[in-house]
């Protein structure tokens, strides 16, 4: 056969829009992809439309399309939405989806599903480069992934089964994405996502605290969330209730 047909499903980010798509819309958007530069990039978008406003033509659809595009966030259906909105959205080019699973967060506009479409977008990739060994063993019948080398800028780890561990530093721009834990034998740059299946009991460590970013089943933190009490120190980030908490290792 020249090709299979296959199911597999994959995790996409909901933007939930609360009102009109206007210039303060935009511009709170703005503020939030800011805080995170390049993390939401392609990532796969679904707009959830149950509560928001003034999207009805094809052509309201088509604007914000645009608009979304521009800051390369990768839109590709809607959800929620009346019969006239989804007719509306399919002529912008827009599929529509029903159900799906919402991952708990305090606010809407803080939730970072983008660390589950990581793990989709991510999952044929692995260690980029750098010197990985699957160790066996991990707790809940997984595997633990171990990374001797120096995780360097542009490289992604993805410990698709477990814990992740690297016993060397990671650098200003890599990436560590993990269904389990996440731990750093060395300085933590870049941006560390563990927990990414949902699992609200995984957690970070690290000997040194330097990272763009950090989150843990959906919940994130950047380096200017970050106090000083706890930048460049021995810490482990952990959930407690609907709060990423990042507390020194005594």
């Amino acid at each position: 056969m020249p090709f299979q047909i296959r199911g597999r499903s994959f995790t996409a980010v909901v933007l939930q829009i609360t009102g009109g798509a206007d210039s303060e819309f935009y511009a709170a958007l703005d503020a939030k992809l800011a805080q995170a530069p390049h993390f939401f990039t392609n990532a796969p978008f679904v707009i959830d439309l149950d509560r928001a406003t003034g999207l009805v033509r094809s052509g309201d659809f088509t604007g914000l399309v645009r608009e979304l595009r521009a800051r390369k966030l990768a839109v590709i259906g809607v959800q929620n939405g009346t019969i006239e909105q989804n007719a509306a959205a399919l002529t912008a080019g827009l599929i529509t989806l029903q159900g799906g699973r919402d991952v708990a967060s305090p606010d809407p506009a803080d939730r970072v599903a983008a660390a589950a479409a990581e793990e989709s977008r991510l999952a044929d990739g692995a260690a980029n480069g750098a010197t990985v060994d699957p160790v066996a063993g991990a707790a809940g019948g997984g595997g633990t992934l171990l990374v001797s080398e120096p995780v360097r800028s542009g490289q992604r780890i993805f410990a698709d089964r477990g814990d992740l561990v690297v016993v060397a530093s990671v650098g200003s721009g890599a990436e560590l994405i993990a269904h389990g834990n996440i731990h750093v034998y060395g300085r933590l740059r870049g941006r560390a996502l563990a927990g990414v299946n949902g699992d609200r009991k995984a957690r970070i460590f690290c000997q040194s605290l330097e990272a763009e970013l950090i989150a843990i089943a959906g919940l994130y933190k950047t380096s200017d969330d970050l106090g000083a009490s706890v930048r460049e120190q021995r810490v482990q980030a952990f959930l407690d209730q609907d709060v990423l908490c990042v507390e020194p290792l005594k």
